[in-house]
């Protein structure tokens, strides 16, 4: 399996996104959100929710809740869980990817959980402090500071031998996976659905985004999500725009596919090649079953 690597640069995890669930309004992005955070000047491609005001904000708001649900809805986003987690552990249940960890020899640590956490790349360090910092007894608070010390690298000192145990014993926790849970939406499935919608896309493109954001990180650089885009968009309009949502599409593809290339440890595109791209081909982009994917050599299938 191709390992992933989440974020091109570190991206903060706000502790009540993975604990209490943001608190508050959904509709107002926490203050480190990708949504809030990434720049909305055309220069990167603008995500017109970040560039918005108040007002514009709960406009756009209105506007996507009076679109047709798409990958939100519970069947589909079942779906988009079963097809991750093919790309993440080469397995359709995508429940049992809360407790995967592993190393997979790329040069960025340990790789767990369901958008695959790495203890190289910042992301795992964030989640594991914000969940300890709010349940202190959790098996993973000896190993803080460990993950500090290997953050950035592919090392294992002073997390092995017991890391990989005390992370399975934290997934047996409901809260543990609740966590993970709030990680995936508010950092990634949300923006991304909401981003596709208001880019004219439908069920696939919706997907086709969120799993670029969590492949690459929702980051503005030109190796991450909004980097990609703004490649795309220099290929091909949006939907939104005007333009043809399979060319559209095909440029976002071909535009995360080259980023992909470039990476030495994703180097295996069979989530492009010989899922999202067959799904293209096959006009199927309400993303509607039976479906059946190549992924890493394997075959998988969803009847319903």
């Amino acid at each position: 399996m191709t390992r992933i690597v989440l974020f091109a640069a570190p991206i903060a995890i706000a502790a009540s996104i993975l604990v209490n669930g943001g608190g508050g309004d959904d509709s107002e992005p926490a203050a480190d959100s990708p949504a809030a955070a990434d720049p909305a000047d055309s220069s990167v491609g603008p995500d017109p929710y970040a560039a918005a005001n108040d007002e514009e904000r709960r406009q756009l708001d209105e506007r996507v809740a009076a679109m047709p649900a798409g990958l939100a809805a519970p069947a589909k986003r079942e779906i988009a869980w079963k097809v991750l987690a093919t790309s993440e552990g080469s397995t359709l249940d995508w429940r049992s990817q809360y407790a995967m960890i592993d190393d997979n020899g790329d040069g960025t640590g340990y790789t767990a959980g369901i958008i695959g956490f790495c203890s190289g790349t910042h992301d795992m360090l964030t989640f594991v402090e914000a969940f300890t910092k709010d349940h202190p007894d959790s098996p993973l608070a000896p190993y803080v500071p460990a993950l500090r010390k290997v953050d950035g690298t592919g090392s294992h000192k002073g997390l092995d031998p017991g890391f990989t145990a005390a992370w399975k014993k934290s997934a047996a926790d409901p809260v543990f996976r609740a966590a993970q849970d709030r990680v995936r939406d508010k950092q990634f499935f949300e923006p991304a659905v909401r981003l596709a919608k208001l880019d004219g896309l439908g069920t696939l493109g919706q997907f086709i985004y969120f799993d670029a954001m969590v492949l690459q990180g929702p980051g503005t650089d030109p190796d991450a999500f909004y980097g990609i885009r703004k490649a795309a968009l220099a290929e091909a309009d949006t939907v939104d725009e005007g333009g043809d949502e399979k060319v559209y599409l095909d440029a976002f593809l071909d535009a995360a596919r080259a980023v992909m290339k470039s990476k030495k440890n994703q180097h295996d595109t069979s989530r492009i090649d010989t899922t999202q791209r067959e799904f293209l081909y096959d006009g199927n982009l309400a993303l509607e079953p039976p479906l059946t994917w190549k992924m890493y050599g394997d075959t998988f299938r969803v009847a319903s």
